[in-house]
């Protein structure tokens, strides 16, 4: 059967089942340079099939055409971006079907589940068509919290950037300059940095003494200058550095990458300094600040991927679902099957555990799940996802209710801490 024959089949009716919209429904297919759209009516044909470029006049194109046909409700495989945007202002109802969710869906339409963006628009606008009542129409957060958003995530791009880089730096050193290498706690810190600026070749450290390095650590403000003698012992003990002509070319290697990671590092604290305005701004900022190794930048990337909307999440275990801190089960017969959840909010999870993982050094009640955990053989990350899940039930109460966390009215860290004494 052709993509088009398929387009036109109508779908049968069981006796019984729950009816599908009476209105027509609409699927896009958004791309980065244009959109498909597929519009079906109420018997699951297709009466519209366009495709819009991702322009101005394309989306004003797309809601002209949308609002036409007399379409309330649209499906489409991302919650975010111009489109949606653009949507919701028009007033329209959107509904967000996952990426690997139309993967399966194809199979419904056809055995070769072949993609193709005007059959994945189909797909879409029928699928909302009759599973209406299986989708929550998107509810977006406030700006306030869009803003957050964007920056935390800004932030943690430019966090992976600075790793990268960090590596790409060691790397390098590891022929031009061993001995930089663990001289000082972190490869990109400041302290690090200043030092590769001033002394980038073995001949120029190999001109240090330990007063030299006192003296220079001084200069830099470095808190602890009476350990210049352990620096130049270590120093002196590391592999030495390419000399002779081939240092100078590795010299401007290393301050290539040294001024990319103090660019970094600057813009990386600019956007912390954002955040933390932000976060302060929030009315759900003193849910996340509460919690226990918190922060400014975690409690604030909490709030970011969790959002402010209420209904999104009507009953913790939505949460904790979409957070990837539940196992995901199958059973046929006799034979249940439990492993780890894939299909997750990947921004969520990443958050949440982030959190978790730390909380545990703060917090008795969260410390005794994670120990429990351990004992029973799970391994870190395992014992990690046991924690977050646990604690996604004390945010969500904390959050739908808008009130801080209290360890004195946490009655499992009252048990603990009673336990304890």
């Amino acid at each position: 059967m052709s993509v088009e024959q398929i387009h036109r089949t109508r779908t049968e009716v069981i006796p019984g089942a729950p009816a599908p919209t009476a209105a027509p429904t609409a699927g896009i297919d958004w791309a980065s340079t244009d959109h498909a759209i597929a519009v079906v009516d109420a018997h699951g044909v297709q009466t519209v099939r366009e495709m819009v470029e991702h322009t101005t006049d394309g989306l004003a194109r797309m809601i002209r055409v949308l609002t036409r046909t007399g379409v309330h409700e649209v499906a489409i495989e991302r919650g975010d971006g111009p489109v949606v945007d653009a949507l919701l202002q028009a007033g329209l109802a959107v509904f967000v079907i996952a990426s690997n969710q139309v993967k399966n869906l194809r199979q419904r339409y056809g055995a070769a589940g072949n993609k193709d963006d005007h059959f994945d628009a189909y797909v879409l606008a029928d699928t909302l068509r009759t599973d209406r009542r299986r989708l929550h129409p998107l509810t977006p957060d406030s700006p306030a919290t869009v803003t957050l958003r964007m920056t935390v995530r800004a932030r943690k791009d430019l966090v992976a950037a600075r790793i990268a880089m960090a590596n790409q730096l060691r790397a390098q050193l590891e022929h031009a300059l061993p001995g930089a290498i663990k001289l000082f706690r972190d490869i990109d810190s400041a302290i690090t940095l200043a030092f590769l600026t001033r002394f980038p070749t073995q001949a120029k450290v190999d001109w240090l003494t330990p007063k030299r390095l006192e003296n220079w650590l001084r200069t830099q403000h470095y808190p602890h200058p009476a350990r210049a003698e352990q620096l130049h012992t270590h120093l002196a003990a590391a592999t030495r550095g390419t000399v002779g002509d081939q240092a100078e070319t590795r010299a401007h290697v290393t301050a290539a990458f040294v001024t990319g990671l103090t660019a970094l590092r600057a813009q990386i604290k600019a956007l912390e300094e954002q955040i933390e305005t932000q976060l302060l701004a929030h009315p759900d900022a003193v849910v996340f600040t509460s919690l226990p190794k918190a922060g400014i930048v975690r409690a604030a990337r909490l709030l970011a991927e969790i959002g402010d909307c209420r209904g999104r999440y009507p009953t913790p275990e939505s949460l904790t679902s979409l957070a990837g801190t539940t196992p995901s089960t199958r059973q046929s017969g006799k034979v249940k099957i439990v492993s780890f959840r894939w299909a997750v909010d990947k921004e969520l999870r990443g958050a949440v555990m982030d959190f978790a993982g730390d909380s545990h050094h703060a917090n008795a009640w969260a410390a005794d799940l994670y120990r429990k955990a351990r004992a029973r053989g799970c391994d870190h990350p395992h014992a990690t996802r046991i924690l977050a899940r646990a604690w996604l039930h004390v945010i969500w109460r904390c959050w739908q209710d808008g009130i801080a966390y209290d360890p004195t009215q946490h009655r499992a860290l009252q048990t603990v801490l009673a336990a304890a004494a």
